[in-house]
């Protein structure tokens, strides 16, 4: 039996100009697998096509997987896979005062390829404000304070989905996003624990490698006392800018 949810793009929740952010997007995926798999199993996600934004879209969701359409055109799919996939993903954290010291250089506030980004766009006044700056070792770090409005309930905890968004861009600005433009193809995101709304997070990045057109990436992010909340893998796919704006 699968369970079926309706999902609306609203566009404080975009990446490019006319698609939906790949983190925000794979987190409303990946947290309804999360949901009915066992343990031992992470939700990998994979975007197949640029998210629609603002339009009636179909998420269906069980054990085996999860599929997002628009109509019958398949948006993103999601399947468990086994945990020891994220087994590199953890990345070596810095305190607070070094990750603000690698946001005076984020690239992103200067030349963005998508600066409505909900993740880490300047230009988007209700997304995240992530500033993932360079640390000069392949890694990058922003500090996160979860707005109030990011919260499920009366527990002030941070929705996961959020917290999917969050693990999108630091991955990404690990890349030389200006040399190679690139957009998430997939993300594969374990949640280990939630953050209260106001506090103080930091998340970082880290560069894997490349393959051709595909670059590998992964992001941590951990709490105020440097416990770890979540941790990620991602594939970008390089892309022309100009295709998505």
């Amino acid at each position: 039996m699968s369970d079926r949810e309706a999902v609306w793009i609203a566009r404080r929740f975009q990446g490019p100009e006319r698609s939906g952010n790949g983190g925000y997007v794979a987190g409303r995926l990946g947290t309804a697998l999360a949901g009915v798999i066992g343990g031992g199993l992470v939700p990998q996600v994979t975007l197949r096509m640029p998210p629609p934004l603002e339009r009636d879209l179909e998420l269906v969701a069980n054990s085996d997987g999860a599929q997002l359409f628009d109509g019958e055109s398949l948006v993103a799919s999601a399947v468990p896979v086994a945990s020891d996939f994220l087994a590199s993903a953890a990345v070596d954290p810095v305190l607070p005062e070094e990750a603000r010291v690698a946001e005076a250089s984020y690239r992103g506030l200067k030349n963005h390829p998508f600066p409505t980004c909900f993740a880490c766009g300047p230009a988007n006044a209700g997304g995240l404000h992530l500033k993932p700056g360079p640390l000069g070792d392949g890694r990058t770090a922003c500090t996160w304070k979860p707005a109030a409005d990011l919260a499920t309930g009366d527990d002030g905890l941070v929705d996961a989905v959020y917290l999917w968004a969050a693990l999108d861009c630091p991955g990404g600005w690990a890349i030389d996003l200006e040399g190679r433009p690139s957009v998430l193809g997939q993300l594969t995101a374990c949640i280990d624990a939630r953050p209260q709304v106001g506090e103080p997070c930091v998340v970082l990045g880290r560069y894997l490698g490349e393959d051709g057109r595909k670059t590998f990436t992964a992001s941590t992010l951990y709490d105020a006392d440097g416990r770890v909340l979540a941790r990620a893998r991602h594939t970008w796919i390089t892309v022309d800018p100009a295709l998505f704006n």
